[in-house]
């Protein structure tokens, strides 16, 4: 892992910026998303254009969205697999190509609808491949107490982008045409895989080989469903997503029904909410070390709450403007503490799938509030709608109590250093299922603390892979208790002790310490046969005595 030098006083929001693999990457990611949002406006006019159909124009946001929702576990499940700095760049080269595709089509004259949406396809699908890998990457690539920084410089980087680019796009196509357009994205959507060929960075390899795409999914899913810290995450940022989105889904008809004005009014707000997210950006790691992150997040929230009562209230264009800033800065506080507490919650042999489950589950709250809060004004009035999201980003901050952020401070890194056990038989891979059971010998009064100490264990185990924990109590002697789970294979085994953490293998040191035998407790390892003839002999194909 690539280390910058510690400094006393902490991480700056630019610290990670003197990394110089970050710093390329992140500077490329910054043109590209320019170029992005110039060919969106460019796309979107066109299809106006060419089809008068409002469904498919509709479908242009759609298009490119949908990959991340569907694909993301998948595209985690191989940031977890296979090289990061692969994926991702396999991921860019897919959104250049689509650029590329799509400039060369009008060039040539070639435009139809199904084409763009094909091609807006191909890009959200490099996008869904893409976005993952990278943001798991920054762990790889920077110290872990850089993250939080990288995060909020990542953040602010495409708020800043985001505030300027549909403006840009707007006078690029009313001055050059859509080709214009379309050329300028192709050759910025080059910037992130040239930076990433350029650039490399060392990342800790399992000595196990990968695993099944299948079982890499359902092990992402298990860790995430088995993580508190995690849940709470993804939780708040779902809750977050449903309720904020109001104020960017509604904010075209806050400037045409409230404000009376147009295009440029409206721009003006996004550039607002962009400044508000860049200060916020800017001050994060000073609020960081002043105010506790749950009482940060729960600001944010309130903040944008505020933002939807001013949007449902005023007719001032000034007024709309400070709280769209305000907005803006709860918007990137709130996405920034999400993301790094799922990132430094997660192991870096899961990481890549928490982080895309986190994206795929926030996606469709977004999704989801897009479409309500749409429905409510259009059902009701604008102001209600706006009213009712204030309300309901309210209620998000006072969840807070409920699901609060804890500090991480412990390494997440696992080992790799588990020894293979030596064993009287030559199992295969794929040989199991495999049993576990360790014997402890309890003094009565050590009982309740060695069942917390167990309650823990059976939690890292569970989230590492292993199946049917359970705890027996000898009822002959009772001071002898026995753990025992299974995985379904051998190499299911490895795995699960290979990803254990230094602060996971604490929980067995605790247990040890409580034992009363005159031998430390020791994991007796077998594996399960049928008594069934045919499956037996199958089996046995998987287990032979060593010659």
């Amino acid at each position: 892992m690539q280390h910058e030098n510690s400094h006393r006083s902490g991480p700056t929001t630019f610290a990670p910026l003197r990394n110089p693999v970050f710093r390329s990457i992140w500077i490329s990611t910054q043109i590209s998303s320019l170029g992005w949002l110039v060919q969106s406006v460019a796309v979107s006019w066109l299809m106006v254009t060419i089809s008068a159909s409002d469904l498919m124009v509709a479908l242009v946001q759609a298009a490119s969205t949908l990959p991340a929702f569907f694909l993301s576990i998948l595209a985690g499940a191989i940031a977890d697999n296979f090289s990061r700095r692969w994926v991702m760049f396999a991921g860019q080269c897919l959104i250049a190509l689509a650029s590329i595709a799509l400039t060369i089509s009008v060039g040539a004259g070639f435009v139809h609808p199904w084409l763009i949406l094909g091609l807006a396809f191909l890009a959200g699908c490099g996008f869904a491949l893409n976005d993952p890998a990278w943001h798991a990457s920054v762990g790889d690539i920077l110290d872990k107490r850089d993250i939080p920084a990288a995060v909020t410089l990542m953040s602010v980087g495409y708020n800043i982008v985001r505030s300027i680019g549909p403006a840009l796009g707007g006078v690029i196509l009313a001055f050059f045409g859509p080709l214009t357009a379309f050329a300028l994205a192709a050759l910025s959507d080059m910037a992130p895989p040239i930076a990433v060929w350029r650039t490399k960075w060392h990342v800790r390899s399992s000595p196990l080989p990968r695993e099944r795409m299948t079982t890499a999914i359902h092990d992402g899913v298990r860790f995430t469903a088995l993580s508190s810290e995690i849940r709470a995450a993804i939780a708040r940022a779902t809750l977050f997503g449903l309720g904020s989105i109001s104020i960017l889904a509604l904010l075209p008809l806050v400037v045409r029904d409230h404000l009376a004005s147009g295009p440029i009014v409206y721009g003006v707000l996004l550039a607002g909410f962009g400044m508000g997210a860049f200060t916020a950006g800017m001050s994060n790691g000073f609020l960081r070390r002043t105010v506790s992150q749950n009482s940060l997040m729960a600001v944010a929230s309130v903040a944008c709450a505020a933002c939807c009562v001013s949007l449902a209230m005023t007719s001032s264009v000034v007024v709309a403007v400070i709280f769209m800033a305000i907005g803006g800065a709860g918007w990137l506080i709130t996405w920034t503490a999400t993301d790094v507490w799922v990132q430094l919650a997660s192991p870096r042999w899961v990481v890549g799938r928490t982080l895309s489950i986190y994206y795929a589950l926030t996606y469709g709250g977004i999704a989801a509030g897009s479409w309500v809060w749409g429905a409510v004004a259009q059902n009701y009035s604008l102001t209600w709608a706006l009213m009712a999201a204030a309300v309901a980003l309210l209620l998000v901050a006072a969840v807070g109590i409920v699901l609060p952020v804890r500090a991480w401070e412990e390494s997440h890194q696992e080992s790799f250093d588990f020894p293979t056990p030596r064993l009287a038989l030559d199992l295969k891979p794929r040989s199991g299922p495999i049993v576990a059971t360790i014997e402890y010998s309890i003094p009565d009064q050590d009982t309740d603390a060695f069942l917390a100490r167990m309650r823990a264990k059976r939690h890292v185990f569970s989230r590492a892979g292993a199946r049917n924990w359970t705890l027996q109590r000898n009822l002959h002697a009772p001071s002898l208790w026995t753990e025992t789970y299974r995985t379904p294979t051998w190499m299911d085994f490895l795995r699960l002790n290979h990803r254990l953490t230094a602060a996971d293998k604490e929980v067995g040191q605790h247990l040890a310490a409580l034992h009363d035998g005159q031998h430390p407790p020791h994991t007796v390892l077998s594996i399960e046969r049928t008594t069934d003839a045919a499956r037996s002999r199958a089996s046995t194909i998987f287990a032979r005595p060593p010659r």
